[in-house]
């Protein structure tokens, strides 16, 4: 599968956990693209951590502006209703729980809810910025991100590089399953059509608990 169709999978899995009146963070990359998911007669407000609600769908190619973009300098549309901030106070909404989920990419999850994903080994990077907030104060914490990479595990038994946070990841969506992290482990709640127990077994290093109740994971 490429990557394009995997983040599109992804993206709209979530799309689905989200619920009328939240009040929604996205991560940059994958994660923004939740917001061209939302269901119509589903009202969620999403926050962007460099000072803005109402963030809206990704912009149509050609109709950017410059001049409102995310956290991650991505141009974005501006919902009706959406009112602007500097970062103390968007910063007083994220660590005040008044977050009701953030989404995230990750470069590692573990089976204990572990999170790492802002260093990259060999390359030089700022520091984990807004995540290590969002994670601490958001009600529910979902990590979007590609199964593997390069083929390598991205869920393991223990995170090997420096942790974003401890013990906050509540699910795990990819582009092969769905994967809730309970005090018992990682729970294998959905599986995507055409995958095998056997394929989202020999990708992940982590244990899994295969769910009595495991389903086709939701287009």
């Amino acid at each position: 599968m490429d990557s394009k169709t995997a983040k599109k999978i992804i993206a709209k899995r979530i799309a689905k956990e989200l619920k009328d009146g939240d009040v929604v963070n996205l991560g940059i990359g994958l994660p923004t693209m939740v917001a061209n998911y939302i269901a119509e007669d589903i009202d969620v407000v999403f926050q962007s951590e460099n000072g803005f609600v109402g963030l809206g769908s990704i912009p149509e190619e050609g109709k950017e502006d410059m001049d409102i973009v995310n956290a991650g300098g991505q141009p974005v549309t501006i919902k009706e209703g959406a009112a602007f901030f500097d970062s103390a106070t968007s910063f007083g909404i994220i660590r005040g729980g008044h977050v009701n989920a953030t989404v995230l990419g990750a470069l590692e999850v573990d089976q204990k809810g572990n999170l790492a994903n802002f260093m990259v080994p060999g390359k030089m990077v700022p520091g984990m910025g807004g995540a290590m907030d969002l994670v601490s104060g958001a009600k529910k914490v979902i990590i979007a991100m590609i199964h593997t990479a390069k083929g390598e595990a991205k869920i393991l038994k223990q995170c090997k590089l420096p942790l974003t946070a401890v013990g906050k990841v509540n699910l795990i969506v990819t582009e092969m399953g769905v994967i809730e992290v309970t005090n018992d482990g990682l729970i294998l709640r959905e599986i995507a059509d055409g995958v095998t127990i056997e394929d989202i077994l020999a990708a992940t290093e982590a244990d899994l608990v295969i769910s009595d109740n495991l389903k086709v994971m939701e287009a």
